[in-house]
C-alpha cells in the first residue's frame, strides 16, 4: 500500500493534506504538485492511488477535483499496522 519505492511521496502528500489550510478545503492536484515540487502527472497518479485505497476523499467543483484526507480510514489503517497486520 504505502511500502513502495515511492511511498515517501505518498507520505509527503498525506502530510501536506494534514496542514490546516489543506485539511479544511482540500487541495487540487495542481496545488499538491506545486507545493511538493512534483510534476503534475506524478502528483495526480499518487492522489488517485491514495483515493483508490480510501485514504483520500474527493470533492468536485466544476472541472476541479479537491483532495482531502479521510481521517477515519487513515486511523483504521494505522490500527491495522499497529496490530502487525
Amino acid at each position: 500500500m504505502l511500502r513502495t519505492p515511492v511511498d515517501g511521496t505518498r507520505l509527503r502528500i498525506l502530510t501536506l493534506l494534514r496542514e490546516q489550510d489543506a485539511a479544511a478545503d482540500g487541495l487540487t492536484a495542481e496545488a499538491v504538485a506545486a507545493r511538493l515540487g512534483l510534476p503534475h502527472p506524478a502528483a495526480l497518479t499518487h492522489l488517485r492511488l491514495l483515493t483508490a485505497l480510501g485514504l483520500l476523499r474527493t470533492t468536485r467543483s466544476g472541472a476541479r477535483v479537491r483532495y482531502r484526507r479521510d481521517e477515519a480510514r487513515i486511523a483504521e489503517v494505522a490500527r491495522l499496522f499497529e496490530k502487525g497486520w
